[in-house]
């Protein structure tokens, strides 16, 4: 038998004091609202814990995709590709003809070489905050002090924290190198003189250099690389930094792909009445 809004009603009120009995749908509506706050509750504790399973499975595929970058970098670490017949570089082969691990970038430019390269030099890479995050959690996990933001063009910037200018070709390329000890907290860079590079053997340092070039093609366009190479100096260098490039080198790849719309944007805005198109990048290769 289906029990009317009345039914319930009249029961009710049969159940209250004499005194003061609440017109029936009075009645109707106390009955109903503790119910629907009750409803409401349930719904938003189901929402809650919803929302904290989608949290934690999205955190849980966040970590276990880095964990797969982590493991790919330590299985190919010391397995470098010679890079394509166009990506190589007679500048950096002469500081550094071996290594244990190379990074490749380059995207194509609508602006001639001597403009891009110039952009390139003077990109802040502070001025990125995706960039700033990137070395702020380095910071965090490896208990460094604050880093100075400082807004400088990048070949100062770089110079000033120690790296070395290694060679340059005028309007086409510029090379930098250091050696350093990137596990510990607080890095330093020691610039080592260009005719010494090559032949530095201090045990317990990796080496890197790296280069901005700018390959023209054609009066008005041209295509951006940026290169680093890294070799260690002993095997305790060598088990050190392969630990380290295993667990940084995820963020350290997405740096130097950050900065290729940035030099990109640079460099097209330099052009007298060129607009720029936006960032198609031809491409990147690491190993």
């Amino acid at each position: 038998m289906a029990i009317t809004d009345g039914t319930v009603c009249a029961l009710v009120q049969c159940m209250l004091p004499l005194t003061g009995n609440p017109a029936p749908h009075q009645i109707t509506t106390a009955l109903r609202t503790p119910v629907l706050t009750h409803d409401i509750g349930n719904i938003r504790r189901s929402s809650l814990r919803s929302a904290v399973s989608w949290a934690a499975g999205g955190a849980g595929l966040i970590a276990l995709g880095y964990a797969g970058l982590v493991a790919t970098a330590w299985l190919r670490y010391g397995h470098v590709s010679p890079g394509a017949a166009d990506e190589t570089d007679d500048l950096l082969d002469r500081f550094m003809p071996r290594y244990e691990v190379v990074e490749r970038h380059h995207v194509r430019v609508s602006a001639p070489a001597a403009i891009t390269l110039s952009a390139a030099k003077d990109g802040d890479l502070n001025r990125s905050a995706f960039i700033r995050g990137i070395f702020k959690a380095r910071e965090i996990v490896l208990g460094a002090d604050g880093a100075e933001s400082v807004r400088q063009g990048l070949i100062a910037r770089m110079t000033s924290l120690g790296w070395c200018i290694l060679a340059e070709t005028a309007d086409r390329e510029i090379v930098l190198g250091a050696v350093t000890q990137p596990w510990m907290p607080n890095v330093v860079f020691r610039g080592i003189p260009p005719a010494e590079f090559r032949a530095f053997r201090e045990p317990g340092y990796v080496k890197i250099v790296w280069n901005l070039r700018a390959d023209p093609l054609g009066d008005a366009h041209s295509m951006f690389r940026t290169e680093t190479r890294v070799s260690t100096t002993d095997d305790a260098a060598r088990v050190k930094f392969r630990w380290y490039w295993a667990r940084f080198s995820p963020g350290i790849a997405l740096i130097r792909r950050a900065m290729l719309p940035a030099v990109k944007k640079d460099a097209e805005a330099r052009v007298p009445g060129a607009v720029s198109q936006g960032l198609t990048p031809a491409g990147d290769r690491s190993s």
